[in-house]
């Protein structure tokens, strides 16, 4: 779903993108369209927020991001998309280049073991804050976690295709940043679960911290297995 001019920010402001995936798996919703629909139009530290919703499609979301991308230019592009299992928000550190799809997508396309980008990297490192993230919304009463996988479905194809249009490819505006946040089930789809309120509360304060903080803060957050 791509914005029409009457959603472009104005010449001279900066602006924030941050896209959601359409319902997928059975699904009737999706948390992170939803998520990213209640931010739209907010204004942070003189940025605009510009909502956008993607199609849980491999190839077909990252030419519709690639089209947002060059329609706002956005200084900074945060990407959302529903982990079912998971408890916390999911600011993600890396994307793979690998598509090993355990369900179809909403096409019915299911990839095994093929290259986001033929002859890209093996994988990207997201350009955000991370802990400094990590830190405003665990600061907001909102449960948070820094992921060290993004799965290997459409989100992780997007995250990696995002990246690969920053860093490889020189779209957007120099010093454009980008990364993925993965957001827990609604009650009612499943447990564990996260309330809508506090999924949108706790990205907007992601958001905020990832304005604010060109670099990140060193504070303790990997993993163990």
């Amino acid at each position: 779903m791509l914005h029409d001019a009457s959603h472009y920010a104005p010449i001279g402001d900066k602006v924030i993108l941050i896209t959601g995936f359409d319902p997928f798996g059975g699904d009737s919703l999706n948390p992170s369209w939803l998520v990213a629909q209640a931010l739209d139009g907010q204004r942070i530290a003189g940025h605009r927020v510009v909502a956008a919703q993607l199609p849980t499609v491999f190839g077909e979301s990252l030419h519709q991001l690639r089209a947002l991308a060059t329609a706002h230019r956005p200084a900074l592009t945060i990407c959302l998309g529903q982990a079912g299992g998971r408890s916390a928000l999911s600011l993600e550190r890396v994307g793979i280049n690998i598509n090993d799809a355990r369900i179809p997508d909403n096409v019915g396309a299911q990839p095994i073991d093929t290259p986001v980008v033929p002859g890209g990297p093996a994988a990207y490192f997201a350009s955000l804050p991370l802990k400094a993230m990590l830190r405003s919304v665990q600061q907001a009463g909102v449960p948070c976690e820094v992921s060290q996988t993004a799965g290997t479905f459409v989100c992780n194809h997007v995250l990696y295709g995002l990246m690969h249009m920053l860093q490889a490819q020189g779209v957007g505006p120099a010093g454009a940043r980008g990364g993925f946040v993965h957001v827990p089930w609604l009650p009612g789809q499943g447990t564990p679960s996260l309330a809508l309120r506090d999924m949108v509360r706790g990205i907007h304060a992601a958001l905020w911290a990832a304005v604010l903080h060109q670099s990140d803060i060193a504070l303790g957050a990997g993993a163990t297995h």
